[in-house]
């Protein structure tokens, strides 16, 4: 028992701890931005002010993460984030294909603990930034829940907490509200009509109780519905962040006023379901009862920070290049307006670029506080060109560069700002290569990656001659495209067979990108029309066209709903098939159609669609496809770009294998594979379906086996991306063989890049 009768004044337990990288925030930013430090070596204290982790993806408030992929509803093709964010998202598509948030909870929570070089402070608000000069020299913060204040050092700090505090706190530069056009010459730079910032947001969640429920709303809902112009859109099927437009006080200060525009949301919540459940318009909601509503809100905007530069609209539309760039976006200019609920404008004005697109370094570090890194959505950017990158997947996708950056600069001695300046921006692409980011444009090249001096040969290699018709004709209802990578030169010629019961036409053409890299099919290079007679008919494909540079081309054949075509049951790493679909979810209604004058591409979107759905076109090529060789493993790209970037093996070798061998014995240590796991699919963490936990295309057993034929090690069932190996002991020998398996009957064995290190 403790007994105290003293009267002198009492304090709070006091506890320092000093590291090598504070970071501020627990959301997905902060988790990706601590780990990805973490694992490189670097002592990482990570604060969060919540009791749970993974900000606006937690369960206190559900939204699900995205990123580059957009729902499938763009034509960013194997555009899902790489890294941690990636390891996240296919771990929770594992254990969690339902999208339960708490289950998603557990994962993140795991994730962290796993890093012994991670020191975990939850329930822990950072209040104060110590500095000398222009840098922090310790927070203070303060936990509710054990009552003890902490004292945190370090020499670098990360700031991932979504408003900005330490950054705030710190005096670093920062903005709010939009930029007028002529500041960065962006034409969609909202006008003041249109308002000032993106407001939060609260959900809700339902339940079927089987029996009826009554509901009896608060005083303080929203009794007349009619307020919010859309109030007919609301019905008793969707809950969740599927009512993202539930969103207010884009006109007040989106930090201070959190607390008020939190009751404002309650009421509104309370008052929908009033009229879902009291209206009479609902009788299928009589036995729903409300099982959840969001304690706190999800934010958007608040506070975005001055880096040495500022993304704009033109980086994001028009892809431009950096040479310091370490990340990627692919997100619709996302804007919102300010009157959110309220206003009778359209929940969104979304736009989308041709492609995904390079974030510098440079927009991840403060550009007057010379030891903060900056992380999530509060990174250098313009309000327009924020509306893409604040998405979770970007944001997390971002602060895996700033840890990464923040273990250079230990390496160094030196300050974020000085890795752009004296040079180091190559070595830390190549680092961030190294853990799994792709960096569009930029190629691993790792010296300490033996792979690169090794033989490689395989048991076998796909040479696609043809995708066989092995099930019914299907009806071109829509629109379909089938992706084929082509070398340089003159095009090769296909053929399929076009089925019909009346005499009709079939409208045919080859296009390309206009953009290297991109998947926006909006170069056409032939044309094609074709008579069909009633049954099966050859439809020949041969041009005189040529392309410059190695790429993916579309045959793309038009809709017509008498004509019917054949499709494949294979499924081929870096071998789809795109359609002209529509999905209103992100603005996407087959083609985007921008007014003048508001620097926005127009064009055709052509969209993969989720499986079963989505199987290739059946077609032959005459000269067959060798794109799937060997080499591959070592070309410096883990995804497919303008190549499949992959080992493919046949699909008829019993026993795949990969065999790297040296002129003398090697001492290795530790080995990298990536496999594939379908980064064209989006993995939403929330109330979306997913057709398996398992990606298709993903290798799950192997075994290695050195010069001598002893198994050095196996695994089975493996889904994950990536496949890091520390040998126990240093395994010496002249050659190793990967022995894999093929993931199904359709699907061949796959692998994406293996590194081997001493």
């Amino acid at each position: 028992m403790i007994r105290s009768e003293s009267i002198e004044k009492r304090s709070f337990p006091h506890i320092e701890l000093t590291a090598g990288l504070i970071v501020t925030g627990g959301g997905l930013s902060g988790i990706c931005c601590a780990i990805t430090a973490a694992r490189q070596g670097l002592k990482v204290v990570l604060v969060q002010d919540r009791s749970v982790l993974g900000g606006n993806a937690s369960s206190e408030i559900r939204l699900w993460i995205l990123g580059a992929t957009s729902h499938m509803g763009n034509n960013n093709r194997w555009a899902r984030e790489g890294g941690v964010i990636d390891e996240i998202l296919v771990e929770n598509m594992y254990r969690n294909p339902e999208g339960n948030p708490v289950i998603l909870d557990s994962i993140l929570l795991d994730k962290v603990i796993a890093e012994h070089n991670i020191t975990l402070l939850l329930n822990t608000t950072v209040y104060e930034a110590e500095k000398q000069h222009n840098s922090i020299t310790s927070l203070k913060a303060y936990c509710s829940q054990n009552q003890t204040e902490y004292h945190l050092k370090a020499p670098l700090f990360c700031d991932a907490s979504g408003d900005g505090v330490v950054g705030f706190l710190a005096g670093a530069a920062f903005r709010m509200g939009a930029e007028p056009t002529e500041e960065f010459n962006e034409l969609f730079a909202p006008t003041v009509a249109y308002g000032e910032l993106l407001g939060h947001s609260l959900y809700f969640y339902t339940k079927d109780t089987g029996k009826s429920v009554r509901f009896v709303p608060p005083s303080f809902a929203l009794m007349d519905i009619t307020q919010i112009p859309k109030f007919r859109s609301f019905n008793s099927q969707e809950y969740g962040c599927k009512l993202w437009w539930i969103e207010y006080g884009g006109r007040m200060d989106t930090v201070h006023d959190t607390e008020k525009i939190k009751w404002e949301l309650w009421k509104i919540v309370y008052g929908v379901w009033n009229h879902i459940k009291n209206s009479g318009n609902f009788p299928e909601a009589d036995t729903l009862t409300l099982e959840w509503v969001g304690m706190i809100p999800g934010k958007r905007e608040s506070r975005r920070f001055e880096g040495s530069y500022i993304l704009k609209q033109q980086d994001v539309i028009e892809q431009r290049t950096h040479d310091d760039a370490v990340a990627f976006g692919g997100w619709s200019l996302d804007l919102h307006p300010s009157d959110g609920i309220y206003s009778a404008q359209p929940g969104c004005t979304q736009w989308h670029s041709k492609g995904i697109y390079q974030i510098p370094f440079r927009c991840l570090y403060s550009r007057n506080i010379d030891n903060l890194f900056l992380a999530g959505r509060i990174i250098s950017a313009s309000h327009v060109a924020f509306g893409s990158s604040r998405v979770m997947a970007t944001s997390a996708y971002v602060s895996q560069a700033s840890g990464m950056a923040a273990v250079l600069c230990t390496q160094l001695g030196c300050k974020p700002a000085a890795l752009y300046e004296n040079g180091q921006i190559s070595t830390l692409q190549q680092l961030l290569t190294r853990s799994g980011q792709h960096i569009p444009g930029v190629l691993s090249k790792d010296e300490q990656d033996l792979v690169q001096q090794a033989a490689i040969t395989a048991s076998s290699e796909l040479v696609l001659a043809s995708l066989e018709e092995d099930t019914a004709p299907q009806p071109l209802d829509i629109a379909v495209a089938q992706m084929i990578p082509v070398n340089a030169g003159k095009l090769p010629s296909f053929s399929l067979h076009a089925y019909s019961d009346v005499p009709t036409t079939l409208q045919a053409e080859i296009r390309t990108c206009s953009r290297t890299g991109s998947y926006t099919p909006d170069t056409t290079i032939a044309t094609f029309e074709f008579a069909l007679q009633p049954g099966k008919n050859c439809i020949p494909l041969t041009t005189d066209a040529a392309i410059d540079d190695t790429q993916y081309v579309f045959i793309l054949l038009h809709k017509n709903p008498l004509v019917k075509v054949s499709r494949s049951d294979k499924r081929i790493t870096g071998i789809l098939s795109v359609f002209n679909t529509i999905n209103p979810a992100v603005s996407n209604y087959g083609k985007q159609v921008a007014p003048d004058g508001i620097g926005i591409d127009s064009f055709e979107f052509w969209c993969a669609q989720r499986r079963p759905a989505g199987q290739n076109i059946a077609l032959r090529l005459e000269q067959p496809l060798q794109s799937f060789g060997p080499a591959n493993i070592r070309n410096g790209l883990a995804r497919p770009t303008t190549q499949p970037n992959a080992w493919v093996a046949d699909l008829n070798d019993p026993e795949p294998s990969l065999t790297l061998a040296w002129t003398t014995p090697q001492q290795l240590k530790k080995l990298i594979f990536s496999f594939d796991t379908d980064f064209d699919h989006p993995m939403e963490s929330v109330l979306m379906q997913h057709p398996e936990n398992v990606m298709p295309l993903c290798v799950r057993d192997y075994a290695i086996f050195d010069d001598k034929g002893n198994k050095v090690y196996e695994k089975k069932g493996n889904y994950q991306t990536r496949n890091e190996i520390d040998f126990p002991e240093t395994v010496i020998t002249s050659c190793l063989t990967i022995k894999t398996a093929h993931p199904s009957t359709n699907t061949p064995a796959a692998i994406f890049e293996i590194r081997c290190f001493a």
